[in-house]
């Protein structure tokens, strides 16, 4: 190898060393900088996330909370037509008592 060529070589080393010592401190500030702007955005999408799951759950458990009271309503409902037709009942078997004499069997 001649002369000539060895220092090229070696020149080109040392421009490229120096390059990347140069470049060192703008590459770690380019990292911390993307770093952050990830962090942010994670911080970010992580609050819209918990405000949406939030905001679901109110939703959720408003509509499960009307479900039951509509659930209590129909259960009121059916209680009610009970006693009616229990009421009904007892009526309709007092007609057939008062409306039958009483047969056989001691009459004192």
């Amino acid at each position: 190898m001649s002369p000539e060529i060895l220092v090229a070589i070696i020149t080109a080393v040392s421009v490229l060393g120096a390059a990347v010592v140069a470049a060192l401190p703008a590459l770690r500030a380019l990292k911390r900088h993307a770093q952050n702007a990830v962090q942010e955005d994670g911080d970010a999408t992580r609050t819209a996330t918990l405000d949406a799951l939030s905001t679901m759950g109110t939703r959720l458990e408003a509509r499960f909370n009307a479900r039951i009271d509509d659930v209590r309503d129909d259960i009121d409902n059916v209680r009610e037509d009970i006693t009616r037709v229990r009421e009904w009942q007892a009526g309709h078997d007092a007609e057939h008592i008062i409306s039958r004499p009483r047969t056989g069997g001691d009459t004192t």
